[in-house]
């Protein structure tokens, strides 16, 4: 049981706040038109088809491109250096040009 004080400050409380001023008409015409809002944004922005529970979406697709790209990169780097130790160990010049790298943006 809350004490008498407490008690006494609620009521005053309630006794003090304003009724709400929000008018029905205007809550449902604010309703009505997000509503209207909400129609003309899945129109203008419909959902994609659905996709299959199995199947990578767009981002794991460009990640795992991207890791097969670092791997053949990596591949190659260490095919390079392997190469160019075997020369260096056997006291030739290095093995041709440099391999042609591709860029990334």
């Amino acid at each position: 049981m809350p004490p008498e004080g407490y008690r006494r400050a609620i009521e005053a409380h309630r006794q003090a706040a304003r009724p709400s001023l929000a008018d029905p008409a205007i809550a449902e015409a604010a309703e009505r038109q997000t509503a209207a809002m909400r129609a003309l944004s899945r129109r203008a922005f419909p959902e994609p088809d659905v996709v299959a529970d199995d199947a990578p979406a767009p981002m794991d697709q460009a990640r795992a491109q991207r890791r097969r790209q670092a791997a053949a990169t990596e591949a190659a780097a260490l095919r390079r250096a392997r190469e160019e130790r075997a020369a260096w160990e056997a006291g030739t010049p290095a093995i041709g040009p440099p391999a042609a790298l591709r860029t990334t943006a």
